[in-house]
């Protein structure tokens, strides 16, 4: 029987899976990489506050909500439903896209963190597949596909895709701007007005992200590429590549 109490319950564990998966106290190693965005400041390309903006808002657009968010709105379904086939093949596509070494490998570390993460949670807050009741091919997932895990795990089955991307965008969002308080660098309350910026700019991203079909999944951002690219032999680096 449905309650008021049993839907207070599910909405409060909703709320708490959500804050918790879009912590930056998570140990999942996103503070260590700026993807593409130092890079950017040794280019000239980002030296302020106004181009780190510009910089950060269209890597927004045309990077995560393109590309990694669409996956994860699929594989959060593929997860609760053991849908492997699916879950395989979308994880498939997010090795293929990376545009360059460091971007796989870093997909590849934070889905292995996120994983053993996982693996630490004694029991999960939802019922999920057990590791070893998913395909060796997938363990460890790379990291879109694991953060569908981790959303699958914490969060009840009536979590749409779309309240799950924001968790997943505002988390993407402060990453990236704690990168460029370090990086270009800013000050904090720089910082603040950017995440500001790119977190009214995120529901009508994550709304696009959430019904992408996955024949227009995309992953084409040439100049962050390159950038990419440059930033594994730069000569000095605060992030990893």
């Amino acid at each position: 029987m449905v309650t008021p109490e049993s839907v207070a319950s599910e909405g409060t564990q909703t709320l708490l899976g959500l804050l918790w998966l879009a912590s930056p106290a998570l140990p999942w190693g996103g503070f260590s990489y700026s993807e593409g965005l130092e890079s950017a400041v040794d280019a000239g390309l980002v030296h302020d506050e106004a181009s780190t903006a510009t910089w950060l808002l269209a890597q927004l657009h045309l990077g995560p909500a393109r590309a990694d968010w669409a996956v994860l709105a699929q594989a959060l379904p593929a997860w609760r439903q053991r849908d492997w086939q699916a879950l395989l093949e979308l994880d498939g596509w997010v090795r293929r896209t990376r545009e360059s070494a460091e971007l796989r490998l870093q997909s590849e570390q934070m889905g292995h963190a996120v994983l053993q993460w996982l693996q630490g949670l004694a029991p999960p807050i939802q019922p999920c597949p057990a590791v070893d009741e998913v395909p060796a091919a997938l363990r460890p997932p790379t990291y879109p596909v694991a953060y569908a895990w981790a959303l699958a795990s914490l969060t009840p089955p009536g979590l749409g895709p779309q309240q799950a991307l924001l968790a997943a965008g505002f988390a993407w969002c402060e990453a990236a701007c704690q990168a460029a308080v370090k990086a270009v660098p800013l000050g904090q309350n720089a910082g603040q007005r950017l995440l500001a910026r790119l977190a009214a700019q995120l529901p009508a991203v994550v709304a696009q992200a959430a019904t992408r079909p996955p024949a227009r999944r995309q992953s084409f951002t040439p100049l962050l590429a390159i950038l990419s690219a440059q930033h594994e032999t730069q000569y000095s680096r605060l992030f990893r590549s």
